[in-house]
């Protein structure tokens, strides 16, 4: 799964990267842990004008058709494998993907019953990326409409592997076009959710500091030493 992840960019480079224009953005900070419930910012396209925006959402999906926007922790990831078919998914990923900007996420690889250590996990560029998410927005019958995003999740790759058997779906930037044309249903880009190249990403040991969300700031991605004799994964 994906519970947690930094994205240290800029909005000038997101912008950039992205390929939206920089005076259109809502205004976002860097944020080096993202927990679930929080409000972030996710790529889409445009309802009127058909181009790519950046919009403030909340992490967790709520589906349109919920009685109330109570829905649990389980929602901040979606199966890749099963949201064609989950009802809390599949007409989002029908009609509403839309990308979610990274530069890192975290996992714990689990040392024994009681111990984990949380890695951070990026590309060797040090380039930010995207992933694959679905956005909804549910309407209360009273008040603002409430948008909501999740991450999908997919099979872990060789770097992955030993430390979760899950990996957030991570597109390449060619796929951005693809993934977010809503296209023909009947024809869903599911083929793009799939483990990212090992090759091209890199592991390091983190401070178990990232547990606690009320912590935010740079030094939560530099380099640990792991605890006791555990050495870390080579990325």
């Amino acid at each position: 799964m994906c519970g947690r992840f930094a994205r240290r960019s800029t909005e000038e480079v997101l912008a950039d990267w992205f390929g939206v224009e920089l005076e259109d953005m809502p205004w976002f900070a860097p944020s080096y842990n993202v927990a679930p419930k929080s409000v972030q910012p996710v790529v889409r396209l445009n309802r009127d004008s058909g181009n790519r925006e950046f919009a403030l959402l909340r992490w967790g999906l709520v589906p349109f058709w919920a009685r109330d926007a109570k829905f649990t922790y389980s929602t901040i990831n979606a199966r890749a494998e099963e949201a064609a078919t989950k009802p809390a998914y599949r007409e989002a990923l029908k009609k509403r993907r839309c990308l979610v900007p990274a530069n890192a996420f975290y996992e714990w690889q689990r040392l024994d019953a009681k111990k984990k250590q949380p890695y951070a996990i990026a590309l060797k560029s040090g380039e930010p990326y995207a992933f694959a998410g679905l956005w909804e927005r549910w309407q209360p019958k009273e008040g603002v409409a409430l948008e909501t995003f999740t991450i999908l999740t997919t099979d872990p790759n060789e770097l992955m592997e030993p430390i979760h058997n899950r990996m957030p779906a991570i597109l390449e930037p060619c796929d951005y076009p693809r993934w977010l044309d809503p296209g023909d249903p009947a024809r869903l880009p599911v083929d793009l959710l799939r483990p990212f190249p090992a090759e091209k990403m890199v592991c390091w040991t983190v401070s178990d500091r990232v547990g606690n969300v009320r912590n935010n700031d740079p030094q939560l991605l530099e380099r640990r030493e792991p605890s006791g004799d555990h050495q870390p994964q080579a990325g």
